[in-house]
């Protein structure tokens, strides 16, 4: 879908390698991921007595969003925490007693040869960005250099990487999860 978009389609003359392409796609997907993570939840068992919970199993989390603690209650409860690197700490005035934890996080899409999390939208996007990214790293390979079309095609480039770079990032802006209302409910802090 990006070589099309870039009318790189010619096999046996490829403007762009695939490794080149590739890079492009994972800049462009980090940043969907971002904006637009997937919302992802967990179950992780919780030592009685620490407050400490390993989110080493979580893959490609970006951040967690809440922690319900104890389980199993109506209204669910929500428990207070901050977190570190890998680690997890409950903050409450009472020492965990065990039992599960149930964590809603965000967490990197994932975008390969087997498939992807990502929404047509949002492969859309992914594209547009990979797009931008690829015409502007043509645009400072063919600057000082001699090319068929003149000395204006690394401007031309530059031009087009611009304008798609900016639609790319108005798209994340408008549709990501920082300008979206959501409601949710709030918990006393420790």
């Amino acid at each position: 879908m990006v070589r099309k978009d870039l009318h790189d389609t010619d096999a046996a003359n490829y403007r762009w390698t695939d490794s080149q392409l590739d890079r492009h796609i994972e800049h462009a997907l980090a940043e969907v991921s971002a904006a637009m993570p997937q919302e992802k939840t967990a179950t992780l068992a919780v030592t009685p007595g620490s407050r400490d919970l390993s989110l080493t199993s979580l893959t490609d989390l970006i951040e967690v969003e809440a922690v319900e603690y104890p389980l199993l209650q109506y209204p669910p409860s929500y428990a207070g925490f901050s977190a570190w690197g890998t680690t997890l700490t409950f903050e409450s005035d009472v020492s965990p007693t065990g039992g599960n934890a149930k964590l809603y996080y965000a967490a990197r899409h994932v975008l390969d040869g087997s498939g992807t999390t990502l929404s047509p939208f949002q492969v859309e996007m992914t594209v547009a960005g990979a797009a931008a990214y690829a015409s502007l790293e043509q645009s400072a390979h063919t600057t000082d250099r001699l090319t068929t079309g003149g000395g204006a095609v690394p401007e031309r480039y530059a031009a087009y990487a611009r304008a798609r770079l900016t639609a790319f990032q108005q798209l994340l802006y408008q549709y990501g999860r920082k300008n979206r209302v959501r409601r949710r409910r709030m918990y006393v802090p420790a």
